[in-house]
C-alpha cells in the first residue's frame, strides 16, 4: 500500500444537474453519470460530485451541515495566458470570481474562483514546477 496518495476527491453540491452543467461548460465529461453522483476521470484520480445531503448521509452524519471553502483545488498551467484563459472560462461558465490572476509573492501567477457551490479553485502557473506532457504535476526528487 502507498499511504501518501489521493484517489478520489468528492465535492458536495446543492444541485447535481447545475454542477454537472458547470463542469461540462469547462470541458469536463463525466466518466460515470449516476442519478445521485457524477465521476470525472482526471490524471490518476477521480473527482466526484455528490448531493450535499446524500454526502452527509454517506459519511454517517445525516444531520451535518457540510461547509465549503476551507480548502482549494488547483489546476496548474504552463503559461500565464493559459491561466487567464482557464479563469475566464470558469467565470463565463458561472463561477464566482474571487481573485483575478496576478503575479504572486512566491514567484508564480495565479487566481481563484468558486464553482456554483462555493468550492474554491486556483488556476496557477508555477515556474518552479514544470508540468508533464499530459498536464500532470510531479515534484522533483531534489531536496528543497
Amino acid at each position: 500500500m502507498t499511504p501518501q496518495r489521493v484517489t478520489l476527491i468528492t465535492l458536495g453540491v446543492a444541485d447535481l444537474d447545475r454542477s454537472t452543467a458547470f463542469y461540462e461548460a469547462l470541458g469536463w465529461t463525466p466518466k460515470e453519470h449516476l442519478p445521485e453522483a457524477r465521476f470525472y476521470q482526471i490524471n490518476g484520480l477521480v473527482l466526484g460530485l455528490f448531493g450535499m445531503d446524500n454526502l452527509a448521509k454517506d459519511q454517517g452524519r445525516p444531520d451535518a451541515k457540510l461547509g465549503v471553502g476551507g480548502m482549494s483545488l488547483g489546476q496548474n498551467f504552463s503559461t500565464k495566458a493559459e491561466v487567464d484563459a482557464a479563469y475566464a472560462l470558469a467565470v463565463s461558465a458561472g463561477a464566482t470570481a474571487l481573485k483575478a490572476p496576478e503575479k504572486v509573492f512566491w514567484g508564480g501567477y495565479s487566481g481563484y474562483y468558486a464553482d456554483p457551490d462555493g468550492h474554491v479553485w486556483e488556476a496557477a502557473m508555477n515556474p518552479f514546477w514544470p508540468l508533464n506532457k499530459d498536464g500532470s504535476l510531479t515534484l522533483s526528487d531534489a531536496p528543497a
